[in-house]
């Protein structure tokens, strides 16, 4: 059941307003009316603002990880849903259930009732239940796909959070020159105005850097935005990003970083589909959409055809020359050995050991790089500052 709010008029013309659960939309509005009250406004119960937002990916897993446990337990698939329904919270999540139980009640499939919502779920999670479904396991395979899943949530939590410290570091080096300039200094300007030539060079400059940000510091603020929006619109363009990833994956620490991420969660995915019975070529198609980096994953690209041509995997990665001998060894043995699936799931594992290792790494440099660069700034500006009141000392003598 959702929850919806109202606000109605009563047969006796007076208004009020409350909570009522339905189905849908329309449910409500019908039972509203049933009760002798004409309805002027009814809208979810979260006032409307995450209702028509698709769920989130830890909305997912949790439902996924819940699904797996009840299914485990015995209860129908259809049972389950109605479970997951009334313990759900969130509207959004509580409508695409309540979608997913009328498919499947009319008879369908729960990958085939998942299929209009690809879009939330992607294809990788469809064909593993589909995978599960047709293998009679449907309950394991959820607990695996909760396993990818958690285990890609890890991954990107550990590279956002690692990405934030700096960021603030850099936030704040930037607030607390502009301070210095825009505030500190100009407290000095009317000590050093008589002083025209006889200053310093360097206490000349810092004064021309405090005068420009307090005469067009407010401008320069909004040119700055609005370069940072033009950037935003140019990074999301298929060119724009293209160009950014390019230069990502060319970096010496970063790149390899980058390039390591998005092959873990290459491989990790067609390892997981190739152990639960999805064909090679589908497993494939699905992992390429799972790569964020376009240059790579144009490169995978060719791997379908490839692959559908009869050639393997190993020599078409390495006739793109985008790939490490690493990668292109690894699915040569697991080719070879007829276990392509297990050495794919290892080859995500070391990745992702060498994403945490190395993001380490970039942060043990770049933090402390990032604290002298500031502090060697503020240190100019109040070095410019006192040799600036010692000229006034010298010429007060």
């Amino acid at each position: 059941m959702l929850s919806f709010n109202y606000k109605a008029v009563g047969r006796d013309g007076k208004a009020t307003s409350g909570t009522i659960e339905a189905e849908a939309l329309d449910i409500a509005t019908r039972q509203l009316r049933l009760r002798g009250l004409t309805p002027l406004k009814v809208e979810a119960g979260d006032g409307g603002h995450n209702a028509d937002k698709p769920p989130t990916r830890q909305e997912i897993l949790s439902m996924t990880a819940e699904l797996s446990v009840l299914l485990r337990a015995g209860l129908a698939l259809d049972r389950a849903l109605k479970v997951l329904i009334d313990m759900e919270g969130q509207p959004r999540m509580r409508s695409v259930l309540t979608a997913l139980l009328k498919s499947v009640k009319g008879g369908k499939s729960l990958s085939n009732a998942l299929q209009p919502y690809n879009e939330i779920f992607g294809g990788f999670y469809v064909s593993m239940v589909r995978a599960g479904e047709a293998s009679g396991q449907l309950s394991a395979v959820l607990a695996r796909l909760v396993s990818h899943l958690e285990n890609a949530k890890a991954t990107r939590d550990s590279v956002i959070s690692a990405l934030i410290y700096p960021s603030i570091l850099l936030v704040v080096a930037g607030l607390s020159i502009v301070m210095m300039l825009g505030f500190v200094v100009p407290q000095f300007e009317t000590l050093f105005n008589d002083m025209g030539d006889a200053l310093p060079a360097m206490t000349k400059g810092v004064i021309a850097a405090a005068e420009f940000i307090k005469a067009w510091g407010f401008f320069l603020a909004i040119v700055m935005v609005a370069a940072a929006l033009v950037f935003q619109r140019w990074a999301a363009s298929t060119a724009g990003k293209a160009t950014l990833d390019r230069r990502l994956l060319a970096l010496p620490i970063a790149g390899n970083i980058a390039f390591e991420y998005e092959m873990s969660k290459f491989a990790r995915t067609v390892g997981t589909l190739l152990s639960n019975g999805v064909s090679m070529l589908k497993a494939i198609q699905i992992a390429i959409d799972t790569v964020g980096s376009l240059p790579l994953k144009e490169a995978l690209n060719v791997l379908p055809p490839a692959v559908k041509a009869g050639k393997r995997m190993s020599i078409a990665m390495e006739e793109t020359h985008m790939f490490t001998p690493m990668v292109i060894q690894m699915t040569r043995v697991g080719e070879e050995s007829g276990s392509l699936d297990a050495m794919m799931l290892e080859l995500a594992t070391v990745f992702e050991g060498h994403v945490a290792s190395g993001t380490k790494r970039l942060l043990t440099l770049l933090e402390p790089v990032l604290i002298l660069t500031m502090g060697f700034i503020i240190a100019l500006i109040i070095i410019s500052i006192l040799m600036g009141i010692l000229s006034v000392n010298d010429l007060a003598i």
